[in-house]
């Protein structure tokens, strides 16, 4: 667990759903929650907000376990209150536990206003914590500026192809807790480092992407729709990287 926002506790692994939909994603959300994550990722963009509220229903968890995001797409600044809304609808729920902004808007001037509706959407207890997604430092600067409110999250691409350290400690700096999507793509998983690493805890590569963002503190959330890799992206706990191999996986 990591701490956000106004003492709230966010799984370090959760389940992303991007590009999954219909019964696959239904399905998939089932077998997640089913293999022990209790953090589910969607997006209204996503188009599948009704099949992960549908699977925490069916799977018959108590809603308060289960930390839930999704976020507000790029197209509908200014809709912030009919789109939480309308997310809340298809999920059956509530509240969120987190709300996003997706990505900056295009336009200059319509980050300030939807970050002090998130603000005040929050202060309705329709979601416990806000933060966004794809933000430099810069462009959460202006928020924090604006409103006196820093983002709880900053979602962004995050692998050992794309590790930043720079933008990490500006984050940190900030006190914004740093989740990482995408955390497999791009990375090549029969790099001999990887393999060398895996091998020597009898772990995939995969499992050691992971667990990597894991010892950096940073939540991840990876996707799949077959059981046995949802299962195995879980499975992180039974092993630890030295300091030695989390630099040499830093480099890749």
């Amino acid at each position: 667990m990591v701490r956000i926002g106004d003492g709230i506790d966010m799984p370090m692994v959760g389940f992303g759903t991007w590009q999954l939909g219909g019964r696959q994603a239904y399905e998939s959300v089932r077998v997640a929650l089913e293999t022990g994550y209790r953090h589910i990722d969607t997006a209204t963009m996503y188009g599948n907000e009704a099949e992960v509220g549908r699977a925490l229903r069916d799977s018959g968890l108590d809603r308060r376990d289960v930390f839930i995001t999704t976020k507000l797409p790029p197209g509908r600044f200014g809709q912030e209150r009919a789109t939480l809304t309308q997310s809340l609808r298809a999920l059956g729920t509530d509240y969120v536990d987190l709300w996003l902004i997706h990505w900056p808007p295009r336009r200059v001037g319509q980050s300030v206003p939807a970050w002090r509706e998130f603000l005040e959407m929050r202060s309705e207890g329709l979601t416990r914590a806000v933060g966004v997604s794809n933000y430099s430092p810069e462009e959460i600067d202006e928020l924090t500026s604006a409103a006196g409110e820093i983002p709880a999250v900053d979602q962004v691409p995050w692998s050992p192809s794309r590790h930043d350290p720079d933008l990490l400690a500006a984050l940190r700096d900030r006190g914004v807790v740093v989740e990482g999507y995408s955390p497999l793509k791009g990375t090549r998983l029969r790099d001999r480092t990887l393999r060398e690493i895996a091998d020597a805890h009898d772990v995939t590569p995969a499992q050691v992407v992971l667990r990597w963002h894991v010892q950096l503190g940073i939540i991840v959330i990876p996707r799949s729709s077959r059981p046995e890799r949802i299962a195995e992206n879980f499975d992180l706990s039974g092993f630890s990287l030295t300091d030695d191999e989390m630099d040499r996986l830093a480099k890749l």
